[in-house]
């Protein structure tokens, strides 16, 4: 097959129009945002969601609370449904659910459950449209642009994970980064274009036989999607760590045929880097995605050359995570578009009991 025969290249590559669309609906609701915002002083923020949403959700309540300076947390929906309890403060509390389908069974019913419990304020971030969840929330931003044919999510997390961005940017009024973030559709189609040939070679590498994803603040949550990305399209064992955390007993499992992925951000580098050189010195293979070239000459580097701030440049990562899985997919014979045991909802029960 041609890679235009499988829909998740496609996906991945026609993403720059999901991220301008995104934007498009974010600024379409501008003003219920601020409204709603406005309405009453609130104490927490909750973002929830299921697999590749959750792990936005973690990376979007970093953001959102270094933007806002209110306490906001990344819950999976599923424990948000079983124990709401445990994850609602005190004080007023808005939740922001995320699906692409927005039939998800356990986020339906998580935000059934948080309304019981705290009868807070729901905003909703999907791409199917006439879904159940967007009819849920206060605010409801759908991307019907970013819904897709394959299982595994690509341009429908970025926009998603893009409109998370820009709802924080409008919600602590910043419209600085909401500017600055309608830079990013034209840069990620220049990222595509050259990440393309050389990161999916890199996934294809057959000396490879597991691959640790590294970040840390939000970028530990993109970590986790490229590593899910890994383990979805490819069958490869792969994990998630924060960069120092890695020290720390992971670091054992580090052989010859170990790829490490390194999300570096512009604030404490050296932190960083001090890892990767170790990972490096043990005979791991080291490929860092940042802003910026590193500099060392054993370490291959993706750099996306942008102007941006780091929240402004983060949707950047995405598309080279994604080409790797693609590429170390298609070497190993997976069909990308139909990874083994997976459907693209999860449903506790039958679909019209969801």
């Amino acid at each position: 097959m041609n890679l235009e025969d499988y829909a998740t290249y496609r996906e991945i590559i026609h993403q720059p129009q999901a991220l301008a669309a995104a934007l498009r609906a974010v600024r379409e609701q501008v003003q219920p945002l601020r409204t709603l915002w406005q309405t009453q002083v609130y104490q927490q923020v909750l973002f929830t969601g299921c697999g590749s949403t959750y792990y936005l959700s973690l990376a979007a309540a970093s953001v959102f609370q270094h933007l806002a300076g209110i306490s906001a947390r990344g819950v999976p929906a599923g424990e948000l449904l079983v124990t709401p309890q445990d994850f609602v403060l005190s004080g007023a509390v808005l939740l922001i659910a995320v699906s692409r389908s927005g039939t998800t069974t356990e986020t339906l019913r998580s935000v059934h459950a948080f309304r019981e419990v705290r009868g807070g304020s729901v905003i909703t971030i999907t791409c199917q449209p006439d879904n159940k969840l967007s009819t849920l929330g206060d605010v409801n931003i759908l991307i019907p642009e970013a819904q897709e044919q394959s299982i595994a999510q690509t341009q429908a997390f970025s926009a998603m994970w893009l409109a998370s961005c820009a709802l924080s940017a409008v919600l602590s009024q910043r419209q600085d980064l909401l500017d600055e973030l309608e830079k990013v559709p034209e840069l990620s189609h220049r990222i595509i274009e050259t990440a393309q040939e050389k990161i999916q070679s890199l996934g294809g590498t057959s000396t490879v036989d597991r691959i640790y994803f590294l970040g840390s603040g939000l970028r530990y949550g993109l970590a986790c999607e490229g590593s899910l990305k890994m383990k979805e399209m490819s069958l490869t064992h792969s994990e998630p760590f924060h960069f120092l955390e890695f020290r720390h007993g992971p670091k054992s499992m580090v052989t010859a045929s170990t790829l490490i992925v390194a999300l570096l951000g512009d604030d404490h580098q050296q932190y960083e880097m001090n890892v990767l050189r170790d990972l490096r010195a043990i005979g791991a293979r080291v490929l860092v995605l940042g802003n910026r070239p590193v500099g060392v000459l054993d370490i291959l580097t993706f750099a996306f050359d942008s102007t941006l701030s780091e929240i402004g440049y983060s949707t950047l990562y995405l598309p080279p995570l994604q080409l790797l899985a693609l590429g170390r997919a298609l070497a190993k014979g997976h069909n990308p578009d139909q990874p083994r045991n997976l459907e693209a909802v999860v449903y506790l029960d039958r679909p019209n009991n969801a």
